[in-house]
């Protein structure tokens, strides 16, 4: 038995031939414990873990990473610890619930931030259970929806689609198997990040990012020309980066560049000599007395906006096809004949949950949505009940529509436009219920909720293809995973929840008074942003938006991923410049050797040491969130143990000899890799 369930099948990754099956690694005709208290403890535990450190890296930088992969190393890692071994079903459910984290993870920080830098919390109120409601009913449509699915793509459509995140989960989880180091690797790494990261958030050993303004050359240029050199030299970062590639990062980086050294210096040139201020600056704002920063976050950014909004826009024009095609499935799938079903003899990796109760289940979830809305959103505004039915159609309608693009998207190439998506719906929303007369706080509320759930149930479903296929390739019962994904949507949920209203108080979204530093939340502004422009009275900069709509035209007559552009010159460049420099480790990495099987090997382990930076990284910021807030006789933990050296003059020269030794340690120890034993 140990042997059978260590080798994948040779056509698991290639198209089947006529009359060809896949016979998975577990055959339907064996049993193995799938569901038991060891598999269910710790995938609730990867999911509470991993939605905190999720939330925060994605509100700090804007991309959240998939913890598919790192849950499922600590999984094999993990069996190792105890007499009895998990078996590789077990290990599948806890990646399974775990992976839940970041999925849920991804529709939440899109939009539910945004309430807070609209200052909604202060207007008509933000509670947790609100935020634990939008995101829980978005995982349950995603996972209603998508099941009718399953067969299509994880079986019709074998060897068609790459499926490259279930691919490398897959890998882990067999790799396990045969026994390793991977944990222990990916073990090391995320200490050693997460001591370096402390040292940063916590103790404010160096300074978290460094400018060119520890040079005098580099003040000069500064003050005079607004152009300036800034590097965030979290570990976490650099990790990202590794793992984004130096293709994309540099698409990333390239959009930052035509933002801080092109469009920051020229609006800073035409501008010096104005003597009034101009829009979107307050009254007393002249550019003149802006320096670079101030100059990105009140004209700049604001071009990044309208590029983030027609790259998504585009995405959808684009992908019109797969829209149609998909919707043609799903109700293929929903309306075939019960006598066709039950005459068909199912196989334990063939049974899924009874389509009766998929659709009692999404007719209990919408109908649930729309109390909701209509009682505990809306009720104080006139005319609820038809306001709520908007409400409730607009979620019905785009949930189920983009759930299934979102899953195609992931299969083909393991990212999916969602925050595309959800801005197309946020502005059609806003649309409808300003028509219907709803405007002000409560349309901004009412659409940002909406957008929510929609965001959280097509971010599911392109995480659910994912965990469906690896249970697929390792043959584990699909009515499993699809029972205890409602777990993990819960557990992630009511984690996020909990988590975001510290985040705000701790860093806050949007810059203020309390908050100079805020996580950068770049999708959430955006929502905000738009909002803003739809349901009040504020003057719209439709022109700072109009340039960045045409830079996107632009990059997509060049045939660039113009989403990856647009998303590079939102983000201020301290976040942007560390994703290219860890991409570049990542194409040294795997250049250093002719030999493919180490140069393979090598980039694997880059993999999982980046992984390791990305998971420490962000675990430490979570705890450095909750030591921001916790008070100690009137003073909060991290003000007791902060060193304060970030502020003085030799703090930018620590932080650049703290990074140089984050770099050596990401790039000799992935070199430093044995060849492979013929």
């Amino acid at each position: 038995m140990a042997k059978k369930t260590v080798e994948l099948p040779k056509n698991a990754y290639t198209e089947l031939k006529s009359g060809e099956k896949y016979v998975p690694i577990i055959q339907a005709n064996e049993t193995l414990k799938e569901i038991t208290f060891r598999s269910v403890g710790w995938g609730i535990f990867m999911c509470v873990l991993f939605t905190l450190a999720s939330a925060f890296l994605g509100l700090k930088v804007g991309q959240v990473f998939e913890a598919a992969i790192p849950i499922a190393i600590l999984a094999v890692g993990m069996s190792n610890l105890f007499k009895r071994r998990n078996t590789i079903l077990e290990n599948v459910i806890i990646q399974s619930i775990g992976a839940m984290s970041g999925v849920v993870v991804a529709g939440a920080i899109f939009t539910l931030p945004a309430m807070y830098i609209l200052k909604l919390d202060q207007s008509v109120g933000v509670s947790i259970w609100k935020l634990f409601i939008v995101s829980l009913f978005g995982g349950i449509l995603g996972i209603l929806f998508l099941i009718p699915f399953r067969k299509y793509f994880v079986a019709d459509m074998h060897g068609k689609f790459p499926f490259p995140e279930a691919t490398a989960t897959t890998e882990v989880l067999v790799a396990g198997e045969k026994g390793g180091d991977q944990a222990k690797t990916l073990l090391f790494a995320s200490l050693f990040a997460g001591l370096m990261d402390w040292l940063v958030y916590t103790f404010h050993t160096w300074p978290e990012v460094v400018t060119s303004r520890i040079f005098e050359a580099g003040r000069n240029v500064a003050d005079k020309i607004k152009m300036e050199f800034r590097l965030n030299v979290l570990a976490s970062i650099l990790g990202l980066g590794y793992i984004i590639g130096l293709r994309y990062s540099a698409v990333i980086v390239a959009g930052s560049f035509l933002s801080w050294y092109v469009l920051v210096p020229a609006v800073s040139y035409f501008g010096q000599h104005l003597l009034l201020s101009v829009p979107p600056a307050g009254v007393d704002s002249l550019i003149s007395g802006m320096n670079a920063e101030t100059i990105f976050r009140t004209y700049v950014n604001k071009i990044g906006i309208g590029a983030i909004a027609a790259a998504g826009i585009i995405a959808i024009i684009k992908s019109y096809k797969v829209i149609w095609n998909a919707f043609a499935k799903g109700f293929g799938e929903i309306f075939k004949s019960k006598k066709t079903t039950a005459s068909a003899k199912i196989v334990r990796t063939d049974r899924d949950l009874k389509m009766s109760t998929i659709i009692f289940g999404i007719v209990i979830a919408i109908l649930l949505i729309l109390i909701f809305f209509r009682f505990f959103v809306l009720n104080p505004v006139e005319g609820a009940w038809k306001l709520s039915l908007i409400a409730f159609a607009m979620v019905t309608v785009f949930a189920f529509l983009f759930t299934t693009v979102a899953a195609r998207a992931i299969a083909i190439v393991g990212s999916s436009p969602v925050s595309g998506m959800t801005l197309m719906t946020l502005i059609l929303s806003s649309v409808f219920l300003v028509s219907a007369g709803l405007t002000g706080t409560y349309g901004m509320l009412a659409a940002l909720l909406i957008g929510g759930v929609v965001c959280t149930a097509l971010s599911v479903a392109g995480g659910f293809i994912t965990d469906l296929k690896v249970g697929y390739w390792i043959g584990s019962t699909p009515w499993n995973q699809q029972r205890f994904k409602f777990l993990g949507a819960l557990v992630a949920s009511l984690s996020v929840a909990f988590f975001i209203p510290i985040l705000a108080k701790a860093f806050g979204f949007s810059p203020t008074p309390e908050h100079t530093d805020p996580l950068a939340a770049p999708q959430a502004n955006a929502m905000a942003a738009v909002l803003n422009s739809l349901m009040s009275d504020q003057p719209v900069p439709w022109l700072l938006y109009g340039i960045g709509i045409f830079i996107t035209l632009a990059m997509e007559l060049g045939k660039m991923p113009s989403l990856a552009f647009a998303l590079g010159m939102y983000l201020p460049i301290e976040l942007t410049l560390p994703l290219v420099i860890g991409g570049l480790i990542g194409y040294i990495v795997a250049k250093a050797s002719k030999d493919t099987k180490v140069s393979n090997e090598r980039k694997d382990k880059g993999t999982l040491i980046a992984s390791g930076f990305i998971a420490g990284g962000a675990i430490m910021g979570v705890v450095a969130s909750f030591l921001r807030v916790i008070k100690i006789k009137g003073a909060t933990i991290e003000s007791a143990l902060s060193r304060g050296w970030d502020v003085k003059p030799f703090g930018g020269w620590l932080a650049l000899g703290a990074y140089a030794i984050i770099i050596a340690y990401l790039l000799f120890v992935s070199i430093r890799t044995k060849k492979t034993k013929k």
